[in-house]
C-alpha cells in the first residue's frame, strides 16, 4: 500500500495531517500499536520540519507485510551538517518558527529514536531526503 502527501512550508495549520491519517490506516490494518506511535512520531516531527525549514514537501509512505517506509523530499535549504542536526537542542529554526512553539531542535534526533533505520541525504541550496523505515517484525 502506497500513500502520497504534499505539505507546503509554513504550513504548521496542516503538518501533522499525514502522520494523523496514517495513524488511522495502522489502526484498520491492526498494526501493533507501539510500532504505530513510533511512526506516527517519527513522520509528524518530519512534517513540522518541513514546516519549518522548507518551501513545499512530499510524502511518500509505503506500507508491506515487513516494514513501514516513509519517505520525505523537501525542496528548500538542505542541511549544512547532517551531524549538528542529529545533535539536542541543534536548531537552525527561525525567530518565528520557535515562538510558535517548534524549532527546539528534538526533530531529527525524535525521528532517530523511533525509526529502525534512518537515512538523510541533503543538498545546500537543493533540499533534503529522509528515509524512514520501522520494521513491522
Amino acid at each position: 500500500m502506497q500513500l502520497n502527501y504534499s505539505i507546503e512550508g509554513g504550513d504548521f495549520t496542516n503538518a501533522g495531517n499525514a502522520s494523523s491519517q496514517v495513524k488511522k490506516i495502522l489502526k484498520k490494518l491492526n498494526v501493533d500499536p507501539k510500532i504505530t506511535r513510533r511512526v506516527v512520531v517519527a513522520l509528524y516531527e518530519a512534517e513540522v520540519n518541513v514546516a519549518a525549514h522548507a518551501y513545499r514537501g512530499e510524502i511518500i509512505v509505503d506500507i508491506n507485510t515487513e516494514r513501514i517506509r516513509v519517505v520525505l523530499k523537501d525542496e528548500g535549504p538542505g542541511i549544512e551538517s547532517i551531524e549538528n542536526a542529529m545533535t539536542e537542542g541543534f536548531s537552525t529554526a527561525s525567530a518565528e518558527v520557535r515562538q510558535m512553539g517548534f524549532g527546539a531542535g528534538m526533530g531529527l534526533p525524535n525521528i532517530n529514536k523511533n525509526a529502525d533505520e534512518l537515512n538523510i541525504k541533503s543538498d545546500v541550496g537543493v533540499g533534503t531526503e529522509l528515509e524512514i523505515i520501522t520494521k513491522l517484525k
